[in-house]
């Protein structure tokens, strides 16, 4: 199949209002396709969600030993994160353990989603900072290796050491060579792959064995999952759900991914029209299906057969999965 399958359906009363077409691929630690909705083929951007193979070079190289790097610092570096304090101090305390601040990164200043800092950023009449970005961790990530492989310039740029690790440990993982690269909303480069791929590269980490760098990455998000995003968001609240055993990872445009250690799987999943409401709908659905999330546990119920209610908190109707999905 080369078509998107359908995914995700809005209802208002006892009508189909909305769908969500996407593509998905499940992935056994040799590569092997287990699951796949849609084309696995597809060619994909998978943003944010490929931060975890960004961060390898972190630790191959030395680095975040050398730094002396903790498991919060490596959930930070996999990182799309509120801006709330818990993200905001720890990152700015890394920087300056580097000798470094703010005016280093080059991911851009960026309000932040945590509701307490926006309100205290907007009562003190201050401007955000580059700190409050959720990519920061990552950047910071990509400034502790520069710093220890010696590399000047800017880090983001495509041709620079820091981003041709990232490139290398890409092509890698995903066992493919990259088709291209686009820049992300951090502006640092992000490589395209098939979704196959990528769910090939999660099967890597899932397969991972214990104390190798992907592995400490995964375990980091695991253990870490107010830092991998925040309070509210699906990453963090699936994890949790999930007791820590599965490291999953949103992108921008409705992109997830998974990392499922005990069943070395790995999952890739993209809705075509970018929604993010049928993102979270499809991974929770997909998660189900692979036996490691609890389809009654509250977590779930918010995203998967979830009801829709308006401003008078009326139900109006439900986000669902498809059944071809589940």
């Amino acid at each position: 199949m080369t078509q998107a399958a359908p995914m995700v359906e809005i209802w208002r009363g006892d009508f189909l209002e909305s769908a969500h077409s996407g593509h998905a691929v499940v992935c056994n630690a040799a590569g092997e396709i287990v699951h796949s909705w849609g084309n696995p083929e597809a060619i994909v951007f998978p943003r944010s969600s490929s931060k975890m193979i960004q961060a390898l070079p972190l630790i191959t190289s030395g680095a975040a030993d050398q730094a002396g790097l903790t498991t919060k610092h490596l959930a930070l570096a996999c990182a799309s994160h509120n801006g709330a304090a818990i993200h905001t101090d720890r990152v700015g305390t890394w920087l300056d353990t580097l000798g470094l601040d703010d005016d280093a990164l080059r991911c851009g200043p960026q309000l932040p989603d945590d509701s307490d800092a926006r309100n205290q950023l907007i009562r003190a009449y201050q401007a955000p900072c580059q700190i409050h970005n959720n990519c920061s961790g990552k950047h910071t990530g990509f400034l502790t290796l520069a710093k220890h492989i010696g590399a000047t310039g800017d880090y983001n740029d495509p041709d620079h050491a820091v981003q041709k690790a990232c490139l290398e440990a890409f092509e890698e993982t995903t066992g493919e060579t990259s088709p291209g690269f686009g820049i992300d909303g951090c502006s640092a480069p992000n490589h395209a792959a098939t979704l196959r791929g990528i769910a090939r590269a999660m099967a890597h980490f899932a397969a991972a064995p214990a104390g190798s760098a992907a592995a400490r990455l995964h375990e980091a998000m695991r253990l870490h999952p107010d830092l991998v995003a925040g309070e509210g968001r699906a990453c963090t609240e699936l994890m949790r759900a999930m007791n820590g055993q599965v490291a999953i990872k949103t992108g921008a445009e409705a992109f997830f991914t998974a990392i499922l250690p005990e069943q070395k799987l790995g999952v890739a999943l993209k809705i075509v029209d970018g929604a993010t409401r049928a993102s979270e709908c499809a991974i929770a659905a997909i998660l189900v299906k692979l036996g490691v999330l609890e389809p009654d546990h509250p977590a779930t119920l918010k995203r998967l057969d979830a009801p829709i209610t308006n401003r008078r908190d009326i139900q109006t109707g439900w986000i669902r999965a498809t059944a071809g999905l589940i």
